[in-house]
């Protein structure tokens, strides 16, 4: 790697367009230099030199306002400080990231949110559209950055190709909240002005840049370390599989993010978008760094001065590639001709007829070469835990092969003695998008493999290193989980089923689980080719009309998890509360292990109940609405069976627009933006507390005026109840409401529009009529009771309904006992129609008490509306029967303790490490 004194040419522009993507579109062009002095750090690879700064400007070092004139600016990453801070610089330039990853682990690039954030490649701002951001880490990049990012994203699971030694900080720089405080000092060392700071990916401690190195490098996961599943617990062969699919991650912009490399670099432009004109005496290079560049027509444009060194030239050009390598290693070749730049400047050439030419198409093209060497160092990385986590340096010749580099390699790591068969040398690649491994052949030439690379891309060579690995013949198994299939069918069934739509080899698979309930079937491979086939096979395939789902499934170790973890299983439902679930989404699977987190929009609970079946204790927190907690708790009891923890207490952060039973539970009317971090403690904190289930059978048949049953109008369905379940006008107004958000869901994306709809539905039905105490016979537990003159009837099972009324009322009746949600009885309220229900919701008054049992019968004589938990339809005449649904289940409720601290604190967020990206 390059010295970190080395000259570099000078960018007078950079301080005034730090705020701007180096790329294209909205990119600086790289300005050769003047030569003025460069100065030394201690951080490897800056290129600092002395700016006059013409506006307020912030250290990236200490982040504290530089006070005069004069400030230091890397040109490379426009990293700027002030002079004091020169000394205890540790952060380090962006062009020797690659060098500093310890295992290489892919990024999941998705669209970034709308907070300010600035780019971990260029340490400028990122801009709307043209940022990106990592689903699994804290890397904010712009589009046009991401190609010069490295694949150092945290490692969340083993794959058993390389391995370390002991779980260490994962440290990243920036983007931290302005009030976060140093672990070391004490000091503040957050910023909302510049790229300052470091924060532990894991345990979230935040320092100064020079005083991470202070801290020990093992990282206990800090205060959520009982709830989260630690990487070395998880096991996932996922050498086929990008980060996307081993996360269960939507490609919702796999197109845009597919061709990053393939950013059109050709338009000069500012920042207003408009064509940059050349200044007097300078001249623009399209620069390639290689022949794949060249192939696909992707350049970086150079900005020089007309009298302008060869050396100069090239630095220039490696700077606008962040690559750290000495220029006169490098020379300068011309786009087919390949004529080489080897005079002392480019004035000469630059002053004939062909110049004017080249400057009317935008300046001539270039394609920046290694020059041939002889010999060469490389290093070469262990692949297993050591105490000394540095690479071995190898001098490599013409005569060098990888089972040569191999013998001196395994004599410096002291292993000499063992058989050369049974190590490998792997090429590895770390892209910022996929981690490639490639293993080289005993006989492979290592410097032709060398210039092989660099011919196809410098920066491939970049981001490419060599690691000895063992060859340890461990059997493969990937887990996949195949969803969409018809229910209830024998095992018989699903096996012909997988092999008929499939084509799967009965020799690599195996069905290790089937979920009939769930129309569901998980499969054990023993072939990484069999899986990816089936895996992508499965997406494009459909049974009965519905395409099947297909994901990847981690092996939770759960042997290892620790007697106090008790990791929780969260569900997400992103399309829930306004779209704020996908700030959440993101928000916890950066502050627990990704592997723990499940977007139930894709592949439903199961999937995550599944993942978890082994594990003896664990909680589950679920964010979205009522039917959304309802789903999973649905899907929890066909599937507990198969489950070792079989009853996981349940929590809640309420994402939908009544959210009652998260009001009962205490966790409150509705998400606000509030500290995922602080959740995820209050979710640690919570008590324990039961709450009845019910089952609702629907025998739907033709019943006479004299109450006859004339046959079966439909088969009878089943369903189950939490919170309550409606009859008449309540029901319709679910139903219609229900209705208006399926005719336009784009409209229905705050809490408080759905409720302005609900409203307007009701004042359509203020006339509304209905006799339902003469279509409806009531019997509570085996006895009859007379039905007042109502227009709905309400079962209650908790004390709140219809986003927060209490309906029964807190008035002392010596005739009905207080109601809870554990104590095994329903109950039964009337309403008289709209305006009594208007009244109840501002608590003006309660509804008609009518009964409380633990058995209810119904009679229904004519089709009506009802619904259960929010989810309405039209049921024709029949029995309705309601019981309770077996044991009660397990629920979390907030302590009251946590939320009288919570409100006590006005801005706690601020000190948290996670709030910089909850939603507001």
């Amino acid at each position: 790697m390059a010295d970190s004194s080395r000259t570099r040419p000078a960018d007078p522009d950079a301080a005034e367009s730090r705020t701007e993507s180096p790329l294209s579109g909205k990119k600086r062009l790289q300005h050769s230099p003047g030569l003025r002095p460069k100065y030394q750090s201690s951080a490897p690879g800056h290129c600092l030199r002395k700016v006059t700064l013409t506006k307020p400007t912030f250290c990236h070092s200490c982040s504290d306002f530089i006070w005069g004139l004069i400030g230091f600016l890397c040109e490379v990453c426009n990293f700027m400080c002030h002079e004091k801070c020169l000394k205890t610089l540790r952060a380090a330039c962006s062009c020797m990231a690659p060098s500093l990853v310890r295992v290489p682990v892919a990024h999941c690039f998705g669209p970034a949110g709308h907070k300010k954030r600035f780019c971990s490649v260029c340490r400028k701002q990122t801009e709307g559209n043209t940022a990106l951001r990592c689903e699994v880490c804290e890397l904010h990049v712009h589009a046009d950055c991401a190609v010069f990012s490295c694949a150092d994203c945290r490692r969340s699971h083993l794959d058993a190709t390389l391995q370390q030694d002991t779980f260490h900080h994962h440290w990243r720089e920036g983007n931290l909240p302005s009030a976060a405080r140093c672990e070391v000092c004490r000091r503040s060392c957050g910023s909302s002005d510049v790229m300052a700071g470091m924060r532990c990916e894991w345990c979230g401690i935040t320092t100064h840049a020079a005083c991470y190195l202070s801290v020990p490098p093992e990282c206990t996961l800090g205060r959520l370390r009982s709830m989260m599943l630690h990487p070395s617990c998880l096991h996932l062969d996922s050498r086929n599989f990008s980060k996307m699919h081993c996360y269960r991650i939507t490609e919702s912009c796999s197109h845009e993010l597919d061709n990053s490399d393939d950013v059109d670099l050709s338009a000069a432009v500012t920042k207003d978008g408009q064509p940059a004109a050349p200044e007097s005496g300078k001249q623009f290079l399209k620069v390639f760094d290689g022949d794949d560049a060249v192939k696909r027509g992707c350049f970086r444009s150079v900005s020089i001065l007309r009298a302008t060194r060869n050396e100069e030239v090239v630095e220039a050009a490696l700077r606008a590639f962040y690559l750290p390598d000495e220029p006169q290693d490098f020379e300068l070749h011309e786009v087919g001709g390949m004529q080489r730049l080897h005079s002392d400047d480019i004035l000469n050439r630059n002053g004939g007829p062909d110049n004017r030419s080249s400057q009317k198409d935008g300046g001539d093209t270039w394609l920046l070469r290694a020059k041939p060497r002889d010999t060469e160092v490389i290093q070469v990385h262990a692949g297993w835990p050591r105490s000394d986590a540095s690479p071995v340096s190898v001098l490599v010749s013409k005569n060098s092969t990888a089972a040569s580099v191999l013998t001196e390699v395994l004599s410096k790591l002291d292993r000499q003695g063992e058989d050369l068969s049974s190590f490998t040398l792997m090429e590895v690649y770390m892209s910022s998008k996929q981690v490639q491994r490639q293993t080289l052949t005993p006989q492979e030439n290592i410097l032709e493999k060398l210039q092989e690379i660099r011919k196809t891309s410098l920066r491939q060579m970049n981001q490419t290193r060599f690691y000895v690995v063992e060859n340890v013949n461990r059997a493969v198994q990937v887990g996949l989980l195949i969803g969409g299939l018809p229910p209830l069918l024998a095992k018989e069934e699903y096996v012909q089923l997988i092999e008929e739509h499939l084509a799967i080899k009965s020799h690599l698979v195996s069905i290790s689980h089937i979920y009939g309930s769930q129309g569901a079937v998980a499969l054990q491979i023993s072939c990484f080719s069999e899986a990816e086939r089936i895996y992508m096979l499965a997406k494009d395939t459909t049974v009965n009309n519905k395409t099947l789902t297909s994901l990847v499934i981690p092996e939770i170790q759960h042997n290892k998890l620790g007697d106090d973890v008790c990791p929780l299983l969260v569900f997400v439902n992103p399309k829930s509360g306004g779209l704020k679930g996908r700030e959440l989404l993101y928000s916890f699977r950066k502050l627990l292990n990704p592997h723990q987190v499940f977007d139930i929009s894709n592949g439903g609970p199961l999937v995550g109940l599944h993942t978890f079946r082994e594990v003896p204790h664990f909680r589950v927190l679920v964010c979205g609405g009522d039917g959304t907690v309802g789903w999973v708790l649905g899907v929890l009891e066909a599937v507990r069976h198969k489950l070792v923890c079989r009853e996981p207490p349940i929590g809640i952060v309420p994402l939908g627009t009544g959210n009652d039973l998260a009001r009962v539970l205490r966790w409150g009317a509705g998400y606000s933006g509030e500290d995922p971090h602080h959740i995820l403690v209050s979710v640690d904190e919570a008590d324990e507390v039961l709450m009845d289930r019910w089952t609702i059978l629907l025998d739907a048949q033709d019943i006479s005026e004299d109450g006859k049953d004339n046959g079966f109008l439909e088969p009878p369905k089943i369903v189950q109840m939490n919170n309550y379940f409606g009859l008449g006008i309540d029901a319709e107004l679910s139903l219609d409401f229900h209705q208006a958000r399926e005719d336009e869901p784009d409209k229905f994306t705050s809490r408080f529009h759905n409720k302005g709809v609900y409203v307007k539905v009701g004042l359509q039905k203020i006339s509304y009529t209905r006799s339902l105490h003469k279509e409806l016979q009531l019997q509570v537990d085996a006895q009859n009771v007379q039905l007042p003159n109502i227009e709905g009837l309400i079962f209650l099972n908790i004390p709140s309904w219809g986003s927060g009324a209490d309906l029964w009322g807190s008035e002392v009746d010596s005739r009905h006992g207080k109601p809870r949600i554990d104590d095994g009885l329903l109950e039964v309220v009337g309403v008289t129609g709209v305006v009594h229900m208007g009244q109840v919701q501002s608590g003006l008054r309660s509804g008609i008490r009518i009964a409380q049992g633990n058995y209810i019968r119904l009679t229904v004589s004519k089709p009506i509306p009802v619904q259960v938990d929010g989810e309405p339809w039209i049921q024709p005449p029949g029995h309705i029967i309601i019981s309770a649904a077996g044991p009660k289940v397990r629920m979390l409720r907030k302590s009251k303790q946590k939320q009288k601290k919570s409100a006590g604190v006005k801005d706690g967020r601020a000190e948290s490490p996670s709030s910089r990206d909850g939603p507001h």
